[in-house]
């Protein structure tokens, strides 16, 4: 089994009358996770999944006697994919308030509904957990860090979705099946979006831009769309866990852009997935980009997992001068560079950015040392 990162700090926040919210993109294991945990707890409990339509009228104007008779004997509710379920926050609340004796465990594929449907009405009455595919980190307690070094290109290709990391060999199939039955359909019922070819196409699009930046305007003009609608589906892919925006930093510098944005894929594999191309790493073309952007996800899952409250962001100059990853904690900055290749001659910080903050910690990230800067 392979222990999760968030699982100890989870486990102290129990029976303390609130609720833990589980955030994530489908299948990176929040239900394995809930079981492990409540497993640990040694408690009954009793789970409701949001999917199945015959639990919306009991919550639709629920009251506390249907709501004991629902959970029985039970110390544990959880109540799996629950921004499914209309009014299920309100729900929630009155449990909480009625049962404080009871942990309720919510868990959800996208922080736009959980927002809506789940976290307003519980704002005080919760903690909140957002959940990745298997990070460097957990792979390596596992695996050990020389085998995960030894499987680094084939995290670079696949990813690192659980059912991945423990199939070898039907890769490319399990990826494919679940960017068609959850990505698109998940994505689709947000919101009331109803164009699944915009959504295929944008996705492509940004699939062949991971580590550059996107222009909104040119996004639109690709997709045959315009810049609201294209900025609407970014913000729905990116509460759906699909995507993640990084944006420029600046400190009014002259020659420091300021508006610019690059985004980024939670997981190689679903990348790769959306394009239909898992060549190896010898036979592609954008192992750049692949690191980046595993890099730049893994680094990610790390911070957040450890209470990382900083900001993140990415350089650049108007003479074209970049840095992939500045990090701006407490008004400290790291800035890293990655390289897949740890000879290059292009291996350095940009003279420009030490001269302009010469306090700041910076490194370049290659092969030799990534794990150092993961785990």
């Amino acid at each position: 089994m392979i222990v999760r990162a968030f699982n100890q700090t989870v486990q102290n926040d129990f029976f303390k009358e609130k609720v833990i919210v589980i955030i994530g993109a489908r299948q990176v294991g929040k239900t394995t996770a809930v079981r492990d945990l409540i497993n640990a707890q040694g408690e009954v409990a009793k789970y409701l999944n949001g999917d199945e339509a015959d639990l919306y009228p009991i919550f639709k104007k629920p009251t506390s006697t249907q709501l004991k008779s629902l959970i029985g004997e039970a110390k544990i509710l959880v109540v799996d994919e629950a921004h499914q379920i209309p009014n299920i926050g309100k729900a929630l609340k009155l449990i909480v308030e009625t049962f404080p004796d009871i942990q309720i465990i919510a868990t959800g594929s996208s922080s736009f509904d959980i927002g809506n449907r789940v976290n307003e009405p519980l704002t005080g009455r919760k903690f909140e957990y957002q959940m990745y595919a298997l990070s460097a980190n957990e792979l390596v307690s596992h695996f050990g860090i020389l085998e995960e070094k030894r499987m680094l290109e084939h995290r670079l290709i696949f990813g690192t979705y659980p059912e991945i990391v423990t199939h070898l060999g039907d890769e490319p199939r399990l990826l494919k099946n679940l960017v068609s039955s959850y990505l698109y359909r998940d994505v689709l019922q947000l919101d009331g979006l109803k164009k699944p070819s915009l959504l295929t196409a944008l996705l492509s699009a940004l699939a062949y831009q991971i580590g550059s930046e996107v222009s909104i305007n040119e996004l639109a003009q690709l997709t045959g769309s315009n810049s609201h609608t294209v900025e609407k589906y970014l913000d729905l892919l990116e509460k759906s866990f699909v995507i993640y925006k990084l944006r420029a930093f600046n400190r009014n510098l002259r020659n420091e852009l300021k508006k610019s944005q690059k985004v980024y894929f939670l997981d190689n594999g679903v990348r790769n997935a959306i394009l239909g191309n898992f060549n190896l790493v010898q036979q592609r073309t954008d192992v750049g980009p692949l690191w980046e952007n595993y890099l730049m996800v893994e680094r990610m899952k790390k911070q957040e997992y450890s209470g990382f409250y900083g900001k993140r962001f990415f350089w650049r100059t108007t003479q074209n001068q970049e840095i992939d990853l500045i990090e701006d904690i407490d008004g400290k900055l790291s800035a890293f560079e990655f390289k897949w290749n740890p000879k290059s001659k292009w291996d350095k910080i940009p003279r420009s950015f030490t001269n302009s903050y010469p306090d700041a910690y910076t490194e370049v990230i290659t092969p030799e040392n990534y794990l150092d800067f993961l785990i």
